[in-house]
């Protein structure tokens, strides 16, 4: 099938990724994957939740929003309907699991850090692009309290990133937009570490089944797009 700026099956978008985008926030960045933008901040807490007071431990969560442009049709503000959408509640969990599992709680001490993915330009992945550039601001907000010297030791053990893998016409293909998504037999979203260990897989059949043997080849094509993923992210910290 002919993709989307004549992309190859196996090629993600063009990706970006800008630190320091915000002044305010301990890690802002600005994620870009093809037409899909971003932007992830990091907040430091010196408070957990409830139930972990006291345990010396500390905790790590997302917060998710599609601003009311950032889709063809605008949609309206969640605050102002009074409640959030059940999508909107499941990404969030998302991504604070993924980020989770990068990150050792107890050398983060009693504090949280709040990763809020803010979607200003959607086109298909926003939420893998908000795992993606949440983790680079997640570094960046340790990276604060390393040089505060309120810890002393980097708990953060691995990179995560996460990409889409969807079969088209037959076809894996590798990081969806929003154009193929909607077409898509099956949309899945993969969720890995620098070690290429899943910390999550997501599969909806849209269409029709999918086989074991497409299952393994679409986790393998998702490897790789993980990889070139977090090579970016490490290009960028190191700016």
């Amino acid at each position: 099938m002919k993709r989307t700026g004549d992309r190859l099956h196996n090629q993600l978008r063009p990706v970006r990724i800008t630190r320091n985008f915000t002044k305010n926030a301990a890690g802002s960045v600005f994620m870009e994957t093809g037409e899909t933008r971003v932007l992830c901040t990091a907040s430091i807490d010196d408070r957990v939740p409830f139930h972990l007071r006291g345990k010396n431990r500390g905790w790590v969560t997302g917060e998710y929003s599609m601003l009311p442009g950032s889709t063809i049709e605008r949609s309206s503000r969640e605050a102002a309907r009074g409640r959030q959408g059940g999508r909107t509640q499941e990404i969030q969990r998302l991504i604070g699991r993924s980020l989770r599992s990068c990150i050792d709680l107890e050398m983060l001490g009693e504090r949280t850090i709040v990763i809020d993915c803010d979607v200003l330009q959607a086109d298909g992945g926003t939420r893998c692009a908000s795992i993606t550039g949440g983790f680079v601001a997640l570094a960046d907000a340790v990276n604060v309290l390393l040089k505060k010297r309120e810890i002393f030791d980097n708990p953060i053990r691995n990179h995560v990133a996460a990409v889409s893998v969807g079969i088209i016409n037959d076809e894996l293909c590798l990081d969806l937009n929003y154009a193929e998504d909607s077409i898509a037999q099956t949309d899945m979203n993969f969720v890995m570490n620098e070690s290429a260990c899943f910390i999550e897989v997501q599969g909806t059949a849209e269409k029709d089944d999918f086989s074991q043997d497409q299952l393994i080849a679409m986790s393998e094509l998702a490897k790789a797009g993980t990889v070139s993923l977090i090579d970016a992210q490490i290009k960028a910290l190191q700016q």
